[in-house]
Parts: C-alpha cells; sequence; structure tokens
C-alpha cells in the first residue's frame, strides 16, 4: 500500500501546486511615489526604532508590489512634483532590486489626475484628437522602453488615473466623449505593447474612484465593456472619508467580479492615525488612532480577499511616507517611526521572518529529481 500512498500524496500536491502561485500573486502593495523625494530631502525613517530605508520597512513587512505615478512634464505644473520619468524610474530600479513587484500609473498630465482633474499636458495642448492619440501612443511607449532598458519593467501598467470622468479634457471627458475616451486608452495599451520589446507583457489596469457605489461602476464598466478594450485588472479606489460603508465597498467588489468575471485590486487607500480633516465631527467608522488605523487596513484586506472566485488580487496603500505636515494617512508618526498599520501583513506574509528564514521543505512531493539518500554505514558494534 505504501507505493499508492505515495503516488496519491504526489497527485494531491500537483493539484495543490497551482493554487498556491495563484495565491502568491496577491499584491500587498504601496503607494510610494513620494518617497524618494522624502529620503533624499534628508528624511530618516525607522522600523521600531531603528533606522531603515523605507523600501526595507515595506519589504521586511510583507509588501511585494509598489505602485508609482507618472507625469509627463511636472516642471511645467505650478505643483512642482517630482514624479517624471527619471524620478520614477530611479525608484523603480530601487525596488526591483529588493524583489518588489511594479505597478505605474501614467496620468496622462503634468500634475495630478483625477476626477477633479484632468488635465492636457502641456505640450499637448492645442492638439486635434488624432493628434492626442499619436502622443498618447508616442509618450507610452517611450517611457516603457525607458524603463526596460533601466531594467526596471513594470508589472502592471495602469492607463490614467481615476479616469471616472474621462482624461485629457477635453478630448476625452466623460460622458460626452466616450469614442475620444476609448481611443485614447487604446493608444496607451499598443504603446506600452510597441515600448516594452521582448519584456513580458504588463498586466493592464483601469481605476475607477468609485469604490463603495455599485450602480455607477456598473454603469461605467458597461459602457467601457462595449468597446471591447483588452486589459487585465478592474480597479477602484476606496476612501472611508469619501462616506461610502465597507459593506457598500464589499457589494461593489463582490458584484464586479460575479459580473465580469476579471481581478479586482484596491489600488488606493488610507486612513488618519490621528483626528484631523478627513473626518471634521470626528464620526469616521474607525478610531482615528494608530490602532483605529490599523483595524481599518485588516478589515479592508479581509474584504479583498474574499472577493468570490479568488478575483481579489491586492490592495494598495496610498503613501506610507508622505511628509506633507497635517496630513496623518501615512503609515510613520512624526518622527518617522512606523506604526501599528505596517504590521498588518505580517501575519498573512511572515513577516522580515519569512525572508530571513527557510520554511520547511517537503523536495519528496515536489522535485521530480528528489532520490532517497542512502543510508549511513551501521556504527561498529
Amino acid at each position: 500500500m505504501r507505493p499508492v500512498r505515495l503516488v496519491v500524496l504526489c497527485l494531491l500536491a500537483l493539484v495543490a501546486i497551482p493554487q498556491l502561485r495563484a495565491q502568491s500573486d496577491y499584491a500587498f502593495g504601496a503607494d510610494v511615489s513620494f518617497l524618494k523625494q522624502a529620503e533624499d530631502s534628508g528624511l530618516i525613517f525607522k522600523d521600531n526604532g531603528v533606522a531603515k530605508p523605507g523600501l526595507e520597512v515595506l519589504r521586511d513587512h510583507g509588501y511585494n508590489w509598489i505602485r508609482l505615478r507618472v507625469f509627463v512634464d511636472p516642471a511645467k505644473a505650478s505643483t512642482h512634483l517630482p514624479n517624471d520619468l527619471a524620478y520614477s524610474i530611479a525608484l523603480a530600479k530601487r525596488a526591483k532590486a529588493l524583489g518588489f513587484k511594479v505597478e505605474v500609473g501614467f496620468h496622462y498630465s503634468d500634475t495630478w489626475s483625477d476626477r477633479f482633474h484632468e488635465l492636457t499636458p502641456s505640450a499637448w495642448q492645442g492638439q486635434t484628437h488624432q493628434q492626442l492619440v499619436t502622443s498618447v501612443f508616442n509618450y507610452t511607449r517611450d517611457s516603457i522602453a525607458a524603463f526596460a532598458a533601466a531594467g526596471a519593467m513594470p508589472d502592471m501598467v495602469q492607463i490614467g488615473n481615476e479616469p471616472t470622468l474621462g482624461f485629457l479634457w477635453p478630448d476625452g471627458k466623460l460622458p460626452e466623449n466616450w469614442d475620444h475616451y476609448a481611443d485614447l486608452v487604446r493608444a496607451g495599451i499598443k504603446g506600452m505593447d510597441a515600448g516594452r520589446g521582448t519584456a513580458p507583457r504588463p498586466r493592464v489596469l483601469i481605476q475607477l474612484d468609485l469604490g463603495g457605489d455599485w450602480a455607477a461602476s456598473k454603469a461605467w464598466w458597461d459602457k467601457f465593456m462595449t468597446y471591447k478594450i483588452p486589459f487585465d485588472v478592474m480597479a477602484q479606489s476606496y476612501y472611508a472619508h469619501d462616506y461610502h460603508s465597507l459593506m457598500e465597498l464589499r457589494e461593489n467588489l463582490d458584484n464586479t467580479a460575479r459580473t465580469y468575471h476579471k481581478d479586482i485590486i484596491l489600488i488606493e487607500t488610507s486612513y488618519t492615525w490621528k483626528p484631523g480633516k478627513a473626518f471634521p465631527d470626528h464620526d469616521g467608522p474607525f478610531p482615528e488612532t494608530p490602532e483605529g488605523q490599523a483595524a481599518f487596513l485588516e478589515e479592508l484586506n479581509r474584504i479583498v480577499m474574499a472577493i468570490p472566485d479568488g478575483h481579489g488580487k491586492g490592495v494598495f496603500w496610498w503613501e506610507p511616507f508622505w511628509p506633507r505636515a497635517g496630513v496623518d494617512r501615512g503609515m510613520v508618526d512624526a518622527d518617522g517611526d512606523t506604526l501599528p498599520v505596517i504590521r498588518v501583513y505580517d501575519k498573512w506574509t511572515g513577516g522580515e521572518a519569512s525572508r530571513t528564514h527557510k520554511p520547511l521543505a517537503t523536495p519528496q512531493l515536489t522535485d521530480p529529481n528528489w532520490r532517497p539518500q542512502p543510508a549511513p554505514p551501521a556504527a561498529p558494534k
């Protein structure tokens, strides 16, 4: 019976391997687009009192993805943000060297893009629709090629940032110009493919900012799907200070999975660790304390992990190392030391111990070349 049992165990192991691989692609992520600027300015971050670079802090607590935003020419904008192509590539290279996967979000603007601001880059203003399509293609192609040449090829690419109402206004504004918007998205995806050369194709992500609103999300996705644009991940932003509940978020994400059968990522979220402007009456769903912030991420992650059919693929915290004074949604306190929220994923990933220690292996079941070691000679009597 022993050989039969061994065959059965081997078959069970082979069945289990794809499931383990599927689970390993879950993104414990963070948008760290401000991190390089903060560290270059001299800020020092600490983990439990020990000075450590920000990316290493995240790595040691199980984070496996970072997110970076890219602006076309931020020097031309009044916001003077650092996130041009060279800055983003430098940060992506550091992340790749530490084993992170990288998601790159193209804003197609010189500054922030969201439902309130989708400003056409200064160099593209006044262009016709077809000229804009060409500009999006060329810019995306050249940017991806630059990432690839630097050895920092993105693993996922986002076309537009929160384009719930389109991007590159007024040409790609929604709901007025769906056809134009679709042309621009296609141009971005084709540019990505043209720029990657022989590198593996990044997954393509489309992001909305309708985390707790199923009705609006369904209306948007239904319309977008009519254009048959090839993409891989449906993403949402969710901020509790927008006053949608976690129950509404769960309804939206679960219904999205059941309706469209695509992978889903919560690509932006955060929560305050002390009272501030997010909840003027201090009426947030979790206490505005370090412990309340950690409890928020814990519940949010459970919702995403429970999305039907394994379509929940990750959560990204927005700017854990944001240095802006008075904005207390990061993962470090005023002294740059980590807050309890940084340890939420330790229970899922094993934290630093999983990086510094090897788990017990069973090569008898997983290595087809495994052979029993010969028995040591018997000790002389």
